[in-house]
């Protein structure tokens, strides 16, 4: 019975919940800004790091598709809810690495550095699973360090959308709604050494990327 249940919960489920999020997706009038500079930097062997808020990676995922050949990776915690999130990221191409920063997150860390040395590409929610929103936790910046990758923050906006009542206040855009999913520049936050380097990437990121949150 277990077995079972785990198969359903790591396979039928994701697939299903994959196939409806692909069509949901496929409503949106999506524009996309500032894709080409990452991408070039990407096919020209550099590293990237796609960050972004939990608020806001739903509107994403069905683009995200475009990246399979890369074989990106992404960490995803190691809950139930997670098991389903981390099925339809496979779906989508994408390498799912389970953990987070209150569980297996050394172990994660270390699998991620390891998948964007290989890859190129990986993405990470800076502030996810639980928040708090809009404060970035130290995994972005000890990611991207220790791969040598760049930083590239990720913003989302709808002009309709419903708003959760979760912590982060989490967005899903309605139907055939305008969807803006724009990439920030490229940022370096490899330079320096010790606590107080790592401090000052970290808040330096954490400010660029707040206006970009919806309240």
């Amino acid at each position: 019975m277990l077995k079972r249940y785990r198969y359903w919960l790591t396979n039928r489920i994701p697939g299903l919940m994959y196939r409806l999020v692909r069509v949901y997706s496929w409503t949106f009038r999506l524009h996309v800004e500032n894709e080409k500079p990452w991408l070039d930097y990407l096919q020209a062997g550099g590293r990237v790091l796609l960050c972004g808020w939990h608020q806001q990676f739903f509107s994403a995922i069905g683009h995200f598709k475009k990246y399979e050949s890369y074989r990106p990776a992404l960490m995803i915690s190691q809950s139930k809810d997670g098991d389903i999130i981390a099925g339809i990221a496979r779906k989508s191409g994408w390498h799912a690495v389970r953990g987070s920063s209150s569980r297996n997150g050394g172990q994660a860390l270390k699998e991620m550095v390891g998948q964007l040395r290989h890859s190129g590409l990986a993405a990470h929610v800076v502030d996810g699973p639980k928040g708090p929103a809009g404060i970035i936790k130290a995994g972005a910046v000890s990611l991207a360090r220790a791969a040598g990758a760049v930083v590239v923050p990720i913003y989302a906006s709808s002009d309709r959308a419903w708003y959760f009542k979760s912590w982060d206040r989490f967005m899903l855009p309605k139907p055939f709604a305008k969807v803006h999913l724009r990439f920030g520049e490229m940022l370096d936050l490899t330079t320096g050494e010790g606590d107080e380097a790592f401090e000052v990437h970290r808040m330096r990121l954490q400010q660029i990327m707040q206006p970009g949150l919806i309240s």
